[in-house]
């Protein structure tokens, strides 16, 4: 995230170690869109390990939820250290949009790739797409930026967390079903945050 603007709120980000680690960063002049950058390589590291995880086991598994938190973990930072720095680079806008886009996108479809259902994981991707559309949306119209759930980004990649945990470290005869149970979840749960930010909108819009 190269610009400084409304943020999500993200209790984390008030932790000592949060705070310590943005002003590491900060202080060795690491540029905020370095950091968004890196968070999106993660995601799309995160998406790789989902699809392989099948084939390859719990480390897979595993791999996929440690880097789904990286990535997570630089979109915290990378605020942080804009803030920080007081240092908006032109194309803030952009580095704080596409990255979380890409990562969202390579986390659902890995996740539906390893559950046999591609077109649910592309449905995933797209309803997730969607919330943030909305999201930007209203701030385009001078609503401000929504970022009410219950299915906004910290949700959707806590729950694809949870069942990457669940699938790599529980016999796999019970977790089959889980990964498209999940996604299914994330659509539904998507298209209602959706739905429930564009009335917000139009509410203060009047």
């Amino acid at each position: 995230m190269g610009g400084i603007g409304e943020r999500r709120p993200i209790a984390a980000r008030e932790t000592a170690p949060a705070r310590a680690a943005a002003a590491w960063l900060a202080g060795r002049g690491v540029p905020a869109d370095a950091i968004s950058a890196a968070g999106m390589v993660f995601g799309l590291l995160a998406g790789l390990s989902l699809a392989l995880a099948p084939g390859e086991g719990a480390w897979a598994w595993l791999a996929g939820a440690l880097c789904v938190q990286l990535r997570l973990l630089a979109n915290m930072l990378d605020g942080m250290v804009a803030v920080a720095r007081n240092a908006a680079s032109p194309q803030g806008e952009l580095w704080n949009e596409v990255p979380d886009r890409v990562s969202d996108s390579a986390a659902l479809i890995g996740l539906g790739w390893a559950a046999g259902d591609l077109a649910l994981g592309l449905g995933a991707a797209l309803a997730a797409m969607a919330t943030a559309y909305v999201r930007a949306l209203g701030k385009g119209a001078g609503a401000g930026s929504d970022f009410r759930g219950p299915m906004a980004k910290q949700q959707r990649m806590f729950i694809v967390t949870v069942t990457a945990l669940a699938c790599g470290l529980l016999p796999a005869g019970w977790t089959v079903p889980l990964p498209a149970i999940v996604l299914w979840l994330i659509l539904a749960g998507s298209l209602l945050t959706a739905l429930r930010r564009l009335a917000g909108i139009a509410g203060r819009l009047g």
